[in-house]
């Protein structure tokens, strides 16, 4: 997997801040394009105030972490569209890319002549992406939107949390800002497959992402369970509307997740806590240990929380059954798949100095991350 220099000469201008945007740009920097990242004077993108924590350059900038994650590989500068000379440089710029990015409110570059009709007829073959909140058209397409509410709106909160009638229940959001995160990969992948067309046809294309719609489409099961089933999914914990057990049990000495996929697994589950429960014709397929899944839980509990993590865990390796641990950063980082994969990837900034950042998965292991493009992170202080 040598994906590092697929997009080498590709040229792009990103005006897109907080993170669907700059994910999207971010990936295609690790794949060796050149970013142009615009930002506005003196502040720069909001993110890069999003924090603590930060890290401090010797001239005392500081810089969020979170911008950190979200802008490696690019070459930031700042442009006030409002300023005719700064405007003039953009469209120079834009002239001779390839892809542009941005996540203004619809209708507000169209203010600065900075809309897709404009620059189409500028230049006929650049791909221009926009992502926002609720798409370019709608009763709702003049509203902004941060991923939480997507979370919301989409669906994603409702069936995420504790169930209801037990302590903690109520709707709860991710860890991360998945809603964000799967936005930016479906433009990531849009603007590639553009790229791709625009190989036949020699035109580029106005493309509309949203983030809603991301929200919506990322259900993927629980949607097809609704619109099959006619009910909407509730709260359940963490366990699986499809599957059981597929959940986390408490051990002697922490947690483990043990995931069972089918009916051969779980039978071989019951030959290793010496248990028959596979044989009864309430817990022998699938859909009878989901139907009875609050009679056979107390079993597993039970015989699960005489085990340490550890034994246990060699003990269903032993027997072809997946299970995971619930680690911490620290524990990630640390773990000896995770460092044999290399994920974690040093980069010398010329102003922050060395950096440590997660390496792109698309991206082969020892490759270097920053690609064609050197990672300037530090103070939007260049001028155009």
């Amino acid at each position: 997997m040598m994906l590092a220099n697929a997009l080498e000469g590709l040229r792009v201008v990103d005006l897109s801040r907080i993170l669907a945007g700059p994910w999207c740009t971010q990936n295609l920097a690790d794949l060796g394009a050149q970013v142009l990242k615009i930002e506005r004077p003196v502040q720069g993108d909001d993110t890069r105030g999003w924090g603590p924590p930060f890290v401090q350059s010797p001239g005392g900038e500081k810089v969020a972490a979170y911008f950190l994650s979200c802008n490696r590989g690019k070459h930031s500068v700042t442009a006030d569209f409002a300023d005719e000379a700064d405007r003039q440089w953009l469209l120079r710029q834009i002239a001779d890319a390839d892809v542009l990015v941005e996540n203004y409110k619809v209708g507000t570059l169209a203010r600065y002549g900075l809309d897709y009709a404009a620059l189409a007829a500028l230049n006929p073959r650049l791909i221009y992406l926009s992502v926002t909140g609720f798409g370019q058209s709608g009763p709702f397409a003049h509203k902004p939107g941060y991923d939480y509410i997507f979370q919301g709106m989409g669906g994603l909160m409702s069936y995420t949390g504790v169930e209801d009638g037990e302590p903690g229940a109520g709707p709860l959001r991710t860890g991360v800002a998945v809603v964000d995160l799967m936005t930016g990969m479906y433009a990531t992948s849009a603007v590639l497959a553009a790229l791709v067309q625009r190989g036949r046809t020699g035109r580029g294309q106005h493309l509309d992402i949203a983030l809603l719609d991301v929200a919506v489409a990322m259900n993927a099961n629980q949607a097809a369970n609704y619109l099959v089933s006619g009910e909407s999914p509730r709260r359940i914990g963490n366990t699986h509307p499809n599957l059981a057990p597929y959940e986390v049990f408490a051990c002697e000495d922490g947690h483990i997740i043990l995931a069972i996929g089918n009916d051969t697994q779980f039978a071989a589950f019951c030959g290793l806590v010496q248990a028959d429960w596979h044989l009864s014709a309430e817990f022998a397929t699938n859909a009878g240990r989901l139907t009875h899944i609050r009679q056979l839980r107390p079993l597993l509990r039970e015989k699960l929380a005489a085990w340490q993590v550890g034994p246990l865990g060699q003990a269903l390796d032993a027997h072809g059954i997946s299970w995971g641990g619930i680690n911490d950063l620290e524990q990630v980082f640390a773990h000896p798949q995770v460092q044999h994969r290399r994920m974690l990837q040093a980069v010398q900034h010329p102003e922050l100095g060395a950096l440590k950042l997660v390496r792109n998965p698309m991206v082969a292991p020892g490759t270097d991350p920053t690609c064609s493009a050197p990672p300037v992170l530090g103070p939007a202080a260049v001028q155009p």
